[in-house]
């Protein structure tokens, strides 16, 4: 979304300086007319570029949107350059560990939150195998609340046995309906939440706008060192 603006916003300042420029000049201009456009150039590209980010950084996009909850789950990585998040607990003997980050964005959403985040959720108890893993989808319902999807279902050695050779599981749509919906209990129980589900689907969203707005002012910085 941000992308697409952007590239909209350079567009139409490409198309002013080509409509001022001569197609023809003496060759002996020709280097300071090159010169000249490659300076007319970046001072339209800042243009925009502080333009985008006044706009980015006075809009709101998300303050109507509850944060939810992580519940009995603590972040345990979150880094400012990553794109994905960390997140774990204990629930009694088991080990719980959920790995989030954005999917592609829908062009054709309507929400506030353009991308489903893509959710891996981990359970293992100390000394037993098999680790158990969920492909899971988080997206926004046709009433604004979120909720999730599971997409896949797997049995594995170690969460790290992934091994394309090695049967995990049925395709999840193919299960009988009650199981499905029992599996997705199963998760709830564990505070797969819709409060937690809405933190992730927030705070996801929240920390790729602060990313995107950061790469804009580094490359304004770029920019503006050289005009």
């Amino acid at each position: 979304m941000q992308a697409r603006r952007l590239l909209s916003l350079f567009s139409q300042q490409r198309r002013r300086i080509v409509a001022t420029t001569p197609t023809t000049a003496p060759a002996r201009f020709a280097a300071c007319q090159t010169q000249s456009y490659s300076a007319q150039s970046d001072a339209e590209l800042l243009e925009v570029l502080r333009s985008e980010i006044d706009h980015e950084e006075s809009s709101n996009r998300f303050q109507s949107h509850q944060g939810g909850s992580l519940g009995n789950y603590s972040v345990d990585w979150d880094g400012s350059q990553s794109q994905d998040v960390f997140i774990k607990r204990k629930y009694g003997t088991e080990d719980i560990a959920v790995s989030a980050l954005l999917g592609p964005e829908d062009v054709e959403t309507k929400s506030s939150f353009p991308r489903k985040v893509m959710m891996k959720v981990f359970v293992s108890k100390y000394g037993v195998t098999p680790v158990l893993q969920f492909d899971c989808g988080i997206s926004v319902q046709d009433d604004g609340t979120s909720d999730f999807d599971i997409d896949n279902a797997s049995c594995l050695s170690t969460p790290t046995n992934i091994g394309a050779s090695k049967y995990r599981g049925p395709l999840f749509s193919t299960l009988d309906p009650q199981l499905q919906k029992a599996l997705k209990g199963f998760l709830i129980d564990r505070g797969i939440t819709a409060e937690f589900t809405d933190y992730l689907l927030l705070h996801l969203h929240e920390k790729e706008q602060a990313q995107y707005v950061n790469w804009l002012h580094k490359l304004e910085r770029m920019i503006s060192k050289e005009t």
